[in-house]
């Protein structure tokens, strides 16, 4: 979820995840205590970078410190933040790192990691900003200066957003050249930067057959961590079984291929709307309301993660409404509304990242 409108092709993404494991029929909530190995799940998509016309300048300076330090008093420990090469190369060989900088410098202050996503072909370097660039060099080398900047300061980097999708991925060719792309980016970062984490981009659409498909293409070998959007219904018992099946189905995927790796949910979420009408509905029909959001975020975070071990981190999306931006209920994702108000998904979310805190001792 980035500029664009919608996922509308979840029902097929689920559909796919039941077909692969069919055993994975929902059977309710587990009463599950959280591991105890150190891990600290709660992350969010915060959209931080956004300041431009086309988000409504979401986050002006002074916004941004306000926005940190709600996320700090949350319980979120990493946030997810769009390194866009629009804004960091807007010419070719001329680099503007500044907004980046106070990005992470004040992330880093207040001891909240940082999920790099790398993301999207700058005009100058391709046809159009949601299709791969004419040269995987260009992309390559704009994201070898970012990780360079920030080494020791950002260790975990996302390739792309949603490339199994036809939104953010332009012509889609069964990943072939995503995974082209990933491979020559992974190959850069660890030169770069041995000690960081390389993500795929988060597949959406069709996720194990995504995943099957990077194997099948050779990436196996060029990613550290699986970065996965498991959206569902949290209004639909069986769609919020489905979660478990993405999990499972995965980790099916891996071993299928003589792999076992970590996965990060780089998003998940919903809308929580103060009325439901046909205006704000979402793309499973008529948006939760904000009661029904903080009933979902505590229930994935205390019910259903603990029981999902190699889900190292969960990021909500988003942090915060944002304002016309999609014109739907993708509008009301946030646990703070547009004028930083706190939903009863704010409540919720610190109170599940404070049970997960003190039940894992």
């Amino acid at each position: 979820m980035m500029r664009m409108i919608g996922k509308w092709f979840i029902g097929v993404s689920l559909l796919c995840c039941i077909i692969i494991a069919p055993q994975l029929s929902y059977a309710g909530d587990a009463a599950i205590k959280p591991p105890d190995d150190g891990r600290e799940p709660f992350g969010a998509l915060a959209f931080l970078s956004w300041n431009h016309p086309w988000n409504n300048y979401m986050y002006s300076d002074r916004d941004l410190e306000r926005a940190v330090k709600l996320i700090k008093e949350t319980g979120i420990t990493f946030v997810r933040v769009d390194f866009m090469w629009a804004d960091i190369e807007p010419k070719q060989g001329h680099f503007e790192f500044g907004r980046y900088d106070r990005i992470v410098d004040l992330l880093t202050e207040n001891g909240i990691g940082i999920l790099g996503l790398l993301c999207y072909t700058v005009q100058w370097a391709g046809p159009v900003w949601n299709g791969p660039p004419d040269d995987n060099k260009t992309f390559v080398n704009y994201a070898s200066k970012v990780i360079d900047r920030y080494k020791g300061k950002v260790k975990y980097w996302e390739v792309w957003n949603e490339p199994d999708d036809e939104q953010y991925w332009i012509p889609q060719d069964r990943m072939v050249r995503y995974t082209s792309l990933l491979k020559d980016v992974y190959s850069e970062a660890k030169r770069v930067d041995p000690s960081c984490k390389i993500l795929t981009g988060g597949l959406s659409k069709t996720i194990t057959v995504s995943l099957r498909r990077i194997y099948k293409n050779g990436g196996g070998q060029s990613f550290d961590i699986l970065a996965i959007h498991p959206y569902v219904n949290p209004l639909n018992e069986v769609s919020v079984g489905l979660v478990r099946g993405i999990y499972r189905g995965c980790k099916t995927t891996m071993k299928d291929n003589g792999d076992d790796k970590r996965i990060w949910f780089t998003e998940i979420g919903c809308p929580g709307v103060k009325t439901q009408t046909k205006a704000n509905a979402w793309w499973f029909g008529t948006s939760p309301t904000e009661e029904e959001q903080a009933v979902w975020v505590k229930r994935f975070y205390t019910k259903i993660l603990p029981g999902l071990p190699d889900c190292e981190k969960a990021f909500w999306a988003i942090f915060r409404d944002t304002k016309d931006h999609f014109r739907n209920g993708i509008d009301y994702f946030g646990l703070i509304r547009w004028d930083f108000s706190k939903k009863p998904a704010f409540t919720a979310y610190k109170s599940a990242a404070d049970w997960w805190s003190k039940q894992a001792k």
